[in-house]
């Protein structure tokens, strides 16, 4: 099982941390044998998620981390100090709703009604501290037997996020609002509207929940997901458990758990977002990365990379990798990025097309 706690757990929470996804717009830094949460994508020298796990440690008495069974000799590399039975893979992707709810039932089944919180392994988050306060106020919320979600203050009226109508305070849970309304990624316009009205926060994909809560909602909503995963947690800890996942997993509903739970919970009333002032990046392609980095004393960014790189009438220049020299001439904001399977030369504004332009490779 688990180390023992540090002294600061809270004693009924488990850390959940899905680790799935490509991170397409980071090709060919990220692949589907190479996903964004196993890169040191800040040359921090150490990956997202290890960050993710060191973030939350000082909280969770468990930790878990549901992963595909392709990166799963990967994380156990990445995260030694992991317990044996706290990986749980997944043999195909069905979407978080999935992957959050077999944590959940294998939780119920090891330990009963416990509050857990699920975080994404490839976020980025500074201020450690405020992060673990706010969770720490989500998870008193929790225990009131509300669908808890963290918010975060909006920098800007992005389109790549989801947006939460927060509500009045929440009765019984202090630091709490109520949600009136999940909103899918807007447009510009809608998203400058509603930072204009004000009242919203981004959607950061951060829930907290007591298990039977969480297991009872599916049950209501999703009951043919709610039965195949718990018949697979009853199975996990035994001999059963490869012959059951590969008959009950298949035939799991594919969805969100925003479109599953959180959408039609928040409609009546039982859900509620804990504002996060912290600082939250959601790396999800090479403009969002390189806004974090910080160029050398020359103007070119630099991550994973020794070789000489020289910039003629070309400033603003990021160089990912590689061990050629690169010479930049006549293009501002380009970025350019080796791996041993391809190179990558594109201007900085056109990072979300990345995803297209491997996908025609």
């Amino acid at each position: 099982m688990n180390l023992a706690p540090p002294s600061t757990a809270l004693a009924d929470f488990v850390a959940v941390i899905p680790a799935g996804g490509v991170g397409s717009r980071l090709w060919p830094l990220s692949q589907p044998h190479r996903p964004k949460f196993l890169l040191d994508l800040l040359g921090t020298g150490t990956t997202l998620i290890q960050d993710t796990v060191d973030r939350l440690a000082p909280l969770a008495t468990q930790t878990l981390v549901v992963t595909g069974q392709r990166h799963a000799e990967a994380v156990r590399a990445q995260l030694p100090q992991l317990a044996a039975d706290a990986l749980i893979t997944e043999p195909s992707p069905r979407d978080s709703m999935a992957a959050i709810a077999l944590a959940a039932a294998i939780i119920q089944h090891r330990h009963g009604d416990r509050v857990m919180g699920s975080f994404a392994a490839d976020h980025v988050i500074g201020e450690p501290e405020t992060f673990r306060a706010t969770v720490a106020t989500a998870v008193a919320a929790a225990r009131k037997g509300k669908l808890v979600t963290i918010g975060i203050a909006p920098t800007e009226p992005s389109p790549a996020f989801g947006y939460i109508a927060q509500g009045g305070p929440a009765d019984d849970a202090p630091g709490a609002f109520d949600v009136k309304e999940f909103t899918e990624k807007p447009d510009v316009e809608t998203a400058t509207r509603m930072l204009a009205d004000g009242g919203y926060v981004w959607n950061a994909g951060m829930f907290v929940v007591r298990t039977t809560v969480l297991l009872g909602h599916l049950q209501g909503l999703q009951p043919s997901l709610f039965m195949g995963v718990n018949e697979i947690a009853a199975a996990w800890d035994t001999d059963q458990r490869a012959t059951v996942v590969e008959r009950v997993w298949p035939t799991l509903t594919k969805i969100a758990i925003d479109n599953a739970i959180a959408e039609p919970v928040a409609a009546q009333g039982g859900v509620v977002v804990v504002p996060g002032h912290f600082d939250w990046h959601d790396v999800g392609d090479f403009d969002s990365l390189i806004g974090l980095l910080s160029a050398d004393a020359d103007g070119v960014t630099r991550v994973g990379r020794s070789a000489p790189v020289a910039t003629f009438q070309a400033s603003g220049a990021t160089v990912v990798g590689g061990t050629k020299p690169i010479a930049i001439v006549g293009i501002d904001n380009a970025v350019v990025v080796e791996t041993d399977e391809a190179i990558l030369v594109l201007g900085r504004e056109a990072s979300q097309v990345v995803k297209d332009a491997a996908a025609a490779l």
